[in-house]
Protein backbone atom coordinates (compact mmCIF):
# COMPACT_ATOMS: atom_id res chain seq x y z
CA UNK A 1 0.00 0.00 0.00
CA UNK A 2 1.54 3.24 -0.65
CA UNK A 3 0.00 6.80 0.82
CA UNK A 4 -2.46 8.54 -0.50
CA UNK A 5 -1.42 12.06 0.38
CA UNK A 6 -2.51 15.30 -1.99
CA UNK A 7 -4.75 17.97 -1.17
CA UNK A 8 -6.29 19.38 -4.18
CA UNK A 9 -7.53 18.18 -7.57
CA UNK A 10 -5.23 17.42 -10.55
CA UNK A 11 -5.77 16.84 -14.38
CA UNK A 12 -3.41 13.78 -14.51
CA UNK A 13 -1.68 12.43 -17.41
CA UNK A 14 -4.38 13.58 -20.39
CA UNK A 15 -7.10 11.83 -18.32
CA UNK A 16 -9.76 15.01 -17.53
CA UNK A 17 -10.94 14.75 -13.66
CA UNK A 18 -14.22 17.27 -14.12
CA UNK A 19 -14.32 17.10 -10.13
CA UNK A 20 -13.48 20.20 -9.20
CA UNK A 21 -16.88 21.33 -7.78
CA UNK A 22 -17.61 18.18 -5.29
CA UNK A 23 -15.40 19.72 -2.83
CA UNK A 24 -17.30 22.64 -2.68
CA UNK A 25 -20.82 20.31 -2.76
CA UNK A 26 -18.99 18.16 -0.13
CA UNK A 27 -18.41 21.34 1.83
CA UNK A 28 -21.93 22.37 1.62
CA UNK A 29 -23.10 18.98 3.21
CA UNK A 30 -20.52 19.70 5.95
CA UNK A 31 -22.32 22.81 6.78
CA UNK A 32 -25.34 21.00 6.30
CA UNK A 33 -24.26 18.19 8.92
CA UNK A 34 -23.42 21.00 11.41
CA UNK A 35 -26.28 22.87 11.13
CA UNK A 36 -28.26 19.52 12.21
CA UNK A 37 -25.66 19.13 15.32
CA UNK A 38 -26.69 22.49 16.20
CA UNK A 39 -30.24 21.72 16.55
CA UNK A 40 -29.70 19.15 19.04
CA UNK A 41 -29.69 20.60 22.75
CA UNK A 42 -26.41 20.19 24.84
CA UNK A 43 -26.68 17.52 27.26
CA UNK A 44 -25.75 18.00 30.89
CA UNK A 45 -22.85 15.23 32.39
CA UNK A 46 -24.56 12.65 34.22
CA UNK A 47 -22.33 10.83 37.24
CA UNK A 48 -19.45 8.63 35.48
CA UNK A 49 -17.29 8.18 32.52
CA UNK A 50 -19.54 8.28 29.24
CA UNK A 51 -18.39 6.16 26.19
CA UNK A 52 -18.61 7.97 22.45
CA UNK A 53 -18.62 6.04 18.58
CA UNK A 54 -16.32 7.32 15.81
CA UNK A 55 -17.13 5.69 12.62
CA UNK A 56 -13.81 4.91 10.52
CA UNK A 57 -14.69 5.76 6.69
CA UNK A 58 -17.49 4.33 4.73
CA UNK A 59 -18.74 2.48 1.77
CA UNK A 60 -21.15 1.95 -0.60
CA UNK A 61 -23.46 -1.64 -0.22
CA UNK A 62 -21.30 -3.15 -2.79
CA UNK A 63 -17.91 -1.64 -1.64
CA UNK A 64 -17.36 0.37 -4.93
CA UNK A 65 -16.77 3.99 -3.18
CA UNK A 66 -15.26 4.28 0.12
CA UNK A 67 -15.17 7.01 2.11
CA UNK A 68 -11.96 9.03 3.41
CA UNK A 69 -13.37 10.64 6.55
CA UNK A 70 -13.77 9.81 10.52
CA UNK A 71 -17.44 10.57 10.87
CA UNK A 72 -17.30 12.69 13.19
CA UNK A 73 -14.27 14.13 12.33
CA UNK A 74 -14.06 16.17 15.23
CA UNK A 75 -16.20 14.92 18.86
CA UNK A 76 -16.01 16.53 22.78
CA UNK A 77 -15.65 14.34 25.43
CA UNK A 78 -14.68 15.31 29.01
CA UNK A 79 -12.29 13.50 30.69
CA UNK A 80 -12.32 9.97 31.57
CA UNK A 81 -14.26 9.41 28.75
CA UNK A 82 -13.60 6.64 25.87
CA UNK A 83 -13.53 6.41 22.08
CA UNK A 84 -14.59 3.72 20.04
CA UNK A 85 -13.58 3.71 16.71
CA UNK A 86 -15.52 1.07 14.39
CA UNK A 87 -14.37 0.14 10.66
CA UNK A 88 -16.94 1.24 8.37
CA UNK A 89 -15.38 -0.20 5.68
CA UNK A 90 -13.44 -2.67 3.68
CA UNK A 91 -10.49 -0.33 2.26
CA UNK A 92 -8.42 0.03 5.52
CA UNK A 93 -7.38 2.78 7.83
CA UNK A 94 -6.04 3.48 10.80
CA UNK A 95 -6.59 5.72 14.00
CA UNK A 96 -3.00 7.32 14.64
CA UNK A 97 -1.99 10.09 17.41
CA UNK A 98 1.39 10.91 16.57
CA UNK A 99 4.17 11.19 19.69
CA UNK A 100 5.28 15.14 20.47
CA UNK A 101 7.44 16.39 17.72
CA UNK A 102 6.50 13.62 15.56
CA UNK A 103 5.71 14.68 12.11
CA UNK A 104 2.90 12.66 10.08
CA UNK A 105 5.28 13.05 7.08
CA UNK A 106 7.89 10.88 8.58
CA UNK A 107 5.78 8.41 8.67
CA UNK A 108 4.14 8.80 4.71
CA UNK A 109 3.72 7.30 2.27
CA UNK A 110 2.11 4.24 4.59
CA UNK A 111 4.61 1.50 4.25
CA UNK A 112 2.86 -1.91 5.54
CA UNK A 113 6.16 -3.19 6.46
CA UNK A 114 7.05 -0.98 9.29
CA UNK A 115 5.45 -2.49 12.41
CA UNK A 116 4.88 0.51 14.49
CA UNK A 117 2.69 1.75 11.26
CA UNK A 118 0.86 -2.01 10.55
CA UNK A 119 0.50 -2.69 14.45
CA UNK A 120 -1.40 -0.70 17.35
CA UNK A 121 0.88 0.61 19.45
CA UNK A 122 0.21 2.25 22.93
CA UNK A 123 -2.18 1.14 25.85
CA UNK A 124 -6.14 1.64 26.48
CA UNK A 125 -5.39 5.33 28.22
CA UNK A 126 -3.94 8.28 25.80
CA UNK A 127 -1.10 9.54 27.60
CA UNK A 128 -1.70 13.34 25.82
CA UNK A 129 1.85 12.58 23.97
CA UNK A 130 3.41 9.50 22.68
CA UNK A 131 2.68 7.67 19.83
CA UNK A 132 -0.63 5.43 19.49
CA UNK A 133 -1.46 3.31 17.01
CA UNK A 134 -4.83 1.39 15.88
CA UNK A 135 -3.75 -0.66 13.66
CA UNK A 136 -5.41 -1.69 10.31
CA UNK A 137 -8.85 -1.37 11.02
CA UNK A 138 -11.42 -2.55 8.56
CA UNK A 139 -14.90 -4.20 8.47
CA UNK A 140 -14.26 -7.78 6.48
CA UNK A 141 -11.21 -9.43 6.19
CA UNK A 142 -8.18 -8.22 4.15
CA UNK A 143 -5.93 -10.90 2.46
CA UNK A 144 -2.49 -10.89 3.71
CA UNK A 145 -3.40 -8.27 6.22
CA UNK A 146 -3.97 -8.60 9.97
CA UNK A 147 -7.20 -6.11 10.31
CA UNK A 148 -9.33 -5.59 13.54
CA UNK A 149 -12.75 -3.82 13.85
CA UNK A 150 -12.76 -1.41 16.44
CA UNK A 151 -10.26 0.59 18.41
CA UNK A 152 -11.16 2.26 21.87
CA UNK A 153 -9.19 4.66 23.94
CA UNK A 154 -9.75 6.51 27.32
CA UNK A 155 -8.95 10.31 27.75
CA UNK A 156 -7.75 10.91 31.23
CA UNK A 157 -6.64 14.55 30.43
CA UNK A 158 -8.15 18.08 29.21
CA UNK A 159 -6.96 19.19 25.43
CA UNK A 160 -7.01 19.05 22.08
CA UNK A 161 -5.77 15.94 20.11
CA UNK A 162 -5.42 15.91 16.45
CA UNK A 163 -5.44 12.17 14.78
CA UNK A 164 -5.00 10.79 11.77
CA UNK A 165 -5.18 7.72 9.09
CA UNK A 166 -1.83 6.73 8.04
CA UNK A 167 -2.71 5.24 4.75
CA UNK A 168 -4.87 8.20 3.77
CA UNK A 169 -2.29 10.98 5.14
CA UNK A 170 -3.51 14.94 5.42
CA UNK A 171 -6.88 14.09 3.88
CA UNK A 172 -8.20 11.47 6.41
CA UNK A 173 -8.02 14.00 9.92
CA UNK A 174 -9.89 13.69 13.46
CA UNK A 175 -9.59 15.88 16.52
CA UNK A 176 -10.87 14.55 20.17
CA UNK A 177 -11.85 18.09 22.21
CA UNK A 178 -11.45 16.82 25.81
CA UNK A 179 -13.21 18.68 28.42
CA UNK A 180 -12.95 19.06 32.26
CA UNK A 181 -15.00 15.79 33.73
CA UNK A 182 -18.44 16.99 34.92
CA UNK A 183 -18.78 19.61 32.20
CA UNK A 184 -22.16 19.88 30.11
CA UNK A 185 -21.43 18.35 26.83
CA UNK A 186 -22.11 20.41 23.56
CA UNK A 187 -23.67 16.99 21.45
CA UNK A 188 -24.82 14.09 22.31
CA UNK A 189 -24.18 10.56 20.65
CA UNK A 190 -27.56 11.18 18.42
CA UNK A 191 -26.82 14.57 17.26
CA UNK A 192 -23.01 13.49 15.92
CA UNK A 193 -25.15 10.10 14.45
CA UNK A 194 -27.38 12.32 12.44
CA UNK A 195 -24.59 14.48 11.27
CA UNK A 196 -22.51 11.17 10.27
CA UNK A 197 -25.60 10.48 8.07
CA UNK A 198 -25.51 13.76 6.27
CA UNK A 199 -22.00 13.49 5.55
CA UNK A 200 -22.04 9.74 4.46
CA UNK A 201 -24.39 10.58 1.92
CA UNK A 202 -22.42 13.27 0.40
CA UNK A 203 -19.03 11.07 0.41
CA UNK A 204 -21.19 8.51 -1.50
CA UNK A 205 -22.44 11.58 -4.03
CA UNK A 206 -19.34 12.54 -4.92
CA UNK A 207 -17.96 8.97 -5.58
CA UNK A 208 -20.44 8.41 -7.89
CA UNK A 209 -20.01 11.44 -9.86
CA UNK A 210 -16.43 10.53 -10.03
CA UNK A 211 -17.63 6.95 -11.47
CA UNK A 212 -19.70 9.34 -14.34
CA UNK A 213 -16.54 10.58 -15.28
CA UNK A 214 -14.74 7.85 -15.45
CA UNK A 215 -17.54 6.07 -17.57
CA UNK A 216 -17.53 9.08 -19.82
CA UNK A 217 -14.03 8.69 -20.77
CA UNK A 218 -13.23 4.50 -20.82
CA UNK A 219 -13.69 3.17 -23.96
CA UNK A 220 -12.30 -0.76 -25.02
CA UNK A 221 -8.41 0.79 -25.20
CA UNK A 222 -8.42 2.57 -21.78
CA UNK A 223 -9.53 1.42 -18.57
CA UNK A 224 -9.00 3.33 -15.74
CA UNK A 225 -7.68 1.93 -12.66
CA UNK A 226 -10.69 3.64 -10.18
CA UNK A 227 -9.80 6.95 -8.98
CA UNK A 228 -10.14 9.02 -5.66
CA UNK A 229 -9.91 12.72 -4.63
CA UNK A 230 -9.79 14.30 -0.98
CA UNK A 231 -13.42 12.86 0.00
CA UNK A 232 -14.17 9.35 -1.99
CA UNK A 233 -12.43 6.47 -4.10
CA UNK A 234 -13.88 4.60 -6.67
CA UNK A 235 -12.86 0.67 -6.17
CA UNK A 236 -13.54 -0.68 -9.84
CA UNK A 237 -11.89 -0.33 -12.90
CA UNK A 238 -13.54 1.51 -15.99
CA UNK A 239 -14.77 -0.03 -17.79
CA UNK A 240 -14.39 -3.79 -16.46
CA UNK A 241 -14.83 -5.88 -19.59
CA UNK A 242 -13.26 -4.54 -23.16
CA UNK A 243 -13.24 -6.11 -26.24
CA UNK A 244 -10.13 -6.03 -28.66
CA UNK A 245 -8.30 -7.39 -31.44
CA UNK A 246 -5.20 -9.49 -31.46
CA UNK A 247 -2.26 -7.26 -31.96
CA UNK A 248 -4.22 -4.80 -30.28
CA UNK A 249 -3.15 -2.75 -27.13
CA UNK A 250 -5.06 -2.16 -24.08
CA UNK A 251 -3.89 1.35 -21.40
CA UNK A 252 -4.64 0.44 -18.06
CA UNK A 253 -4.49 4.23 -16.32
CA UNK A 254 -4.56 5.44 -12.93
CA UNK A 255 -6.13 9.36 -12.86
CA UNK A 256 -6.62 9.48 -9.02
CA UNK A 257 -4.64 11.40 -6.75
CA UNK A 258 -2.87 8.93 -4.25
CA UNK A 259 -4.90 5.74 -4.33
CA UNK A 260 -2.44 2.94 -5.65
CA UNK A 261 -4.16 -0.27 -8.10
CA UNK A 262 -2.15 -2.74 -9.96
CA UNK A 263 -3.24 -5.21 -13.28
CA UNK A 264 -2.53 -8.60 -12.42
CA UNK A 265 -3.50 -11.13 -14.76
CA UNK A 266 -3.34 -15.22 -14.12
CA UNK A 267 -1.01 -15.70 -10.54
CA UNK A 268 -0.57 -13.26 -8.16
CA UNK A 269 3.16 -12.82 -7.85
CA UNK A 270 4.61 -13.29 -4.32
CA UNK A 271 5.49 -9.83 -4.27
CA UNK A 272 2.38 -7.74 -6.03
CA UNK A 273 4.63 -4.39 -5.64
CA UNK A 274 6.86 -5.00 -8.34
CA UNK A 275 5.86 -5.81 -12.08
CA UNK A 276 6.18 -8.98 -13.68
CA UNK A 277 5.50 -10.67 -16.88
CA UNK A 278 5.96 -9.02 -20.53
CA UNK A 279 3.16 -6.66 -21.22
CA UNK A 280 4.46 -6.06 -24.80
CA UNK A 281 3.78 -9.57 -26.42
CA UNK A 282 0.79 -11.37 -23.87
CA UNK A 283 -0.91 -14.55 -24.60
CA UNK A 284 -1.91 -15.94 -21.48
CA UNK A 285 -0.25 -16.70 -18.08
CA UNK A 286 1.06 -14.60 -15.86
CA UNK A 287 1.70 -10.62 -16.19
CA UNK A 288 1.28 -7.86 -13.23
CA UNK A 289 2.22 -3.99 -13.63
CA UNK A 290 3.14 -4.37 -10.04
CA UNK A 291 2.22 -0.85 -8.57
CA UNK A 292 0.58 2.01 -10.63
CA UNK A 293 0.72 4.89 -8.76
CA UNK A 294 -1.66 7.86 -9.04
CA UNK A 295 -0.45 11.39 -10.07
CA UNK A 296 2.32 9.91 -11.89
CA UNK A 297 2.06 10.76 -15.24
CA UNK A 298 3.58 8.09 -17.78
CA UNK A 299 4.54 5.80 -14.55
CA UNK A 300 0.64 5.95 -13.60
CA UNK A 301 0.29 3.97 -17.08
CA UNK A 302 0.26 0.22 -17.93
CA UNK A 303 -0.19 -0.48 -21.55
CA UNK A 304 -0.72 -4.28 -22.43
CA UNK A 305 -0.66 -5.57 -26.19
CA UNK A 306 -2.50 -8.81 -26.41
CA UNK A 307 -0.83 -11.17 -29.12
CA UNK A 308 -3.30 -14.22 -29.17
CA UNK A 309 -7.38 -14.73 -29.14
CA UNK A 310 -8.87 -15.60 -25.66
CA UNK A 311 -11.01 -14.35 -22.67
CA UNK A 312 -8.41 -12.90 -20.06
CA UNK A 313 -9.18 -12.08 -16.29
CA UNK A 314 -7.62 -9.70 -14.19
CA UNK A 315 -7.14 -8.02 -10.79
CA UNK A 316 -6.01 -5.53 -8.70
CA UNK A 317 -4.15 -7.02 -6.45
CA UNK A 318 -4.84 -4.60 -3.50
CA UNK A 319 -8.60 -4.35 -3.93
CA UNK A 320 -9.93 -7.73 -5.71
CA UNK A 321 -11.57 -8.59 -2.15
CA UNK A 322 -13.65 -5.67 -2.85
CA UNK A 323 -14.77 -6.68 -6.21
CA UNK A 324 -11.60 -4.90 -8.51
CA UNK A 325 -11.90 -7.34 -11.33
CA UNK A 326 -11.93 -7.06 -15.10
CA UNK A 327 -11.60 -8.79 -18.07
CA UNK A 328 -10.37 -8.33 -21.57
CA UNK A 329 -11.64 -10.29 -24.70
CA UNK A 330 -9.59 -11.03 -27.51
CA UNK A 331 -10.95 -11.74 -30.84
CA UNK A 332 -9.22 -12.25 -34.50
Amino acid sequence: MVQRESSAMKHNHGIRMGFHKLPIIFAAAIALAMSVMAAGPASASTWGPHSWKVQVGSESWDQEIQGMAFLPSNITVNEGDTINWQANSAEIHTVTFLAKGQSLDSLLPFNPGVPDELLKRGGASYDGHSYYNSGLLANVSVPGFPVAKSYSLMFPQEGDFTYWCLVHGMVMKGTVHVQERGSAYPHTQADYDRSSKVQERAILRDGHQLDASLARQANNHLVLTGTDDSISMVMRFVQPTVRVHVGDTVVFSNPGMGEPHTVTFGTEPANIFGPSGDPAHFSGGNLSSGIIPANAGPHSKFAVTFTAAGTFKYVCALHDYMGMVGKVIVVA
